[in-house]
């Protein structure tokens, strides 16, 4: 699913409970990582999280559901893209403009998923 029907699903929804659940829903459809792409674990998350490339492809796992559904929204939204053109996107307002009404603690996890795509 691209960032674009993400995004168009996750803003017809307006009950924050059904949103966070369509999210967990999001992370049980990452696609399983190849063999031979480079992963790095994220810093500063409250949950176990990779996130792994190979050229301009993204893949991830998580051991939450919440946070896989999290990763998978951020993948979505680069896979493809180059180093460069992910830098030309301002990943913070596009996830705050989801209105997900996360925590601190996963909202700092967030900030370093971006960190990471950002310092590619």
């Amino acid at each position: 699913m691209t960032y674009d029907e993400i995004k168009r699903i996750l803003l017809l929804i307006d009950s924050p409970i059904e949103k966070l659940e369509m999210v967990m829903e999001l992370g049980q459809d990452l696609q399983e990582v190849p063999q031979d792409a480079v992963c790095t674990e994220i810093a500063g998350c409250s949950s176990l999280v990779e996130i792994c490339k190979k050229n301009n492809r993204f893949w991830a796992r998580a051991d939450s559901g919440l946070v896989r559904g999290i990763v998978a929204i951020l993948v979505a939204m680069v896979d493809g893209k180059t180093p460069d053109e992910i830098k030309k996107i301002d990943m913070e307002s596009e996830f705050q403009s989801l209105n997900l009404n996360l925590g601190a603690g996963r909202l700092n996890g967030v900030n370093s998923m971006i960190r990471f795509f950002k310092n590619l």
